[in-house]
């Protein structure tokens, strides 16, 4: 969420005390991320000490327990919730949960350049993860790729929205008159979709655990220059391809040549990239994006100076070079399917 709430501070600073015996000096909201479910805040304790605190909507408890999963099978790369007096990963605070971490200090890889060793870090963590055991319990309670056609389907409503309605508000109209612009881009990209996502269905593919989202804002360096992976609020299991497409897909800007992809498979190690999946995933994180902007900018006048950030996201995907363009060259590697 990058706008804070309207959440009492003093009512967060009480549950801690509760649930944490936390003496809380200061509480600093934080704008990171796109996320309406999701707050944070760096939280500095009488005695000095920084935690990182999250209050999560729509809680999962695989939010907490995936991570715990993970350092138990030597993934070092994972920040894991703190226990509750009650031995609890989590607290209840109203319509929210509220998770506490260790905070780390440092930098994310949106504002800072990843070395070699960390782009082989990052790789090994991966692999670590595709590779983790998960005890059938756990399994059933993570959701399975299914391909679903929700967000392409949410594009192609707003679409027909912007063809049918008039904005008076200013960043939507704008919107509006970019997607006219651009209509027979995003058309193409919905259509590719749902082709390579009936021909991966129509297939079967090994699953492994994905975070889902590891994009540079989720990956963390802290200043003793260990590497992060943070956000574990949507795990799925999918192709690993779900997570390998970030690398090089143009979603952020800390993959600019084939050789700094070649130092994460370093760590990652030989693999064979199911291209379908990987084009796939790509066009579809493309489509996702765009719809989750059109909610933001289309269906309410919320946001202030955000909206204006929010276009700019939704424009960048057009530019040459950048995610659509890429998406568009990994496809170009495949025999055309029939659409």
């Amino acid at each position: 969420m990058l706008e804070k709430p309207n959440i009492s501070d003093e009512l967060i600073i009480l549950r801690l005390e509760a649930d944490y015996d936390l003496r809380v000096a200061q509480i600093e909201f934080l704008p990171l991320g796109a996320d309406e479910n999701t707050v944070v805040y760096r939280v500095l304790t009488e005695a000095g000490t920084a935690y990182f605190l999250k209050l999560r909507k729509n809680f999962d408890q695989i939010i907490v327990r995936v991570p715990i999963l993970l350092k138990e099978q030597g993934v070092q790369a994972i920040l894991v919730p703190l226990e509750t007096n009650s031995k609890q990963q989590h607290a209840d605070f109203g319509e929210y949960k509220l998770i506490l971490y260790p905070f780390v200090e440092g930098r994310d890889g949106f504002s800072m350049e990843l070395s070699d060793r960390h782009r082989r870090t990052l790789g090994a963590a991966l692999k670590g993860i595709h590779g983790a055991q998960i005890p059938s319990e756990l399994k059933r309670l993570i959701p399975k790729e299914m391909y679903s056609p929700h967000w392409r389907g949410l594009l192609k409503t707003f679409q027909t929205q912007i063809e049918n309605n008039t904005f008076d508000e200013p960043t939507a109209a704008k919107l509006a008159n970019f997607m006219k612009s651009r209509r027979d881009e995003i058309n193409l990209l919905v259509e590719r979709a749902e082709a390579l996502a009936s021909e991966l269905q129509s297939r079967s593919s090994e699953l492994a655990l994905c975070h889902t989202d590891v994009h540079g804002g989720n990956i963390l360096i802290g200043e003793n220059d260990e590497l992060y992976i943070v956000d574990w609020d949507n795990p799925i299991l999918a192709p690993k391809e779900r997570d390998l497409m970030f690398i090089g897909g143009g979603i952020d800007d800390i993959w600019k040549n084939e050789r700094q992809e070649a130092m994460f498979y370093e760590g990652y190690g030989k693999t064979e990239i199911n291209l379908p999946a990987l084009a796939y995933y790509r066009y579809e994180r493309i489509i996702e994006d765009l719809a989750v902007i059109c909610e933001q900018l289309l269906l309410t006048d919320e946001g202030g100076a955000d909206r204006e950030r929010s276009l700019g996201w939704f424009r960048n995907n057009f530019e040459p070079g950048s995610t659509i363009a890429i998406a568009e060259k990994t496809d170009g590697l495949l025999p055309k399917l029939n659409i």
